[in-house]
């Protein structure tokens, strides 16, 4: 009983960790661009690319992720388990440049 009571604070810090651990980070897109260009997060955090310009887009690392169509006004949202740097494009305007780190 005394064992399990000790151990409930222990439970209770790794459990509030994990929570604060991961966090969400937005890529808007507009005037033809990622913004920011370069982003770092870690292991575990949420990103989401946000479309506020008047033609789809996608956020696009080969072999890596692929948003799809992103629409004027939609998003797209991906938890990033794996660590690296990934350079992304959007397909429909290679032009278009971002890169992100992975922790």
């Amino acid at each position: 009983m005394i064992a399990a009571r000790l151990m409930l604070p222990a439970v209770a810090l790794a459990i509030t960790s994990a929570l604060a651990a991961s966090a969400p980070h937005e890529v808007r897109i507009s005037g033809m661009k990622f913004a920011p260009a370069q982003l770092s997060v870690q292991r575990g955090d949420t990103v989401t690319w946000k479309n506020a310009d008047l033609v789809p887009h996608t956020a696009t690392a080969k072999g890596k992720f692929d948003s799809g169509n992103i629409g004027p006004g939609q998003s797209y949202s991906r938890k990033m388990e794996q660590p690296g740097e990934f350079d992304y494009i959007c397909t429909y305007h290679p032009g278009m440049q971002g890169k992100l780190t992975v922790k």
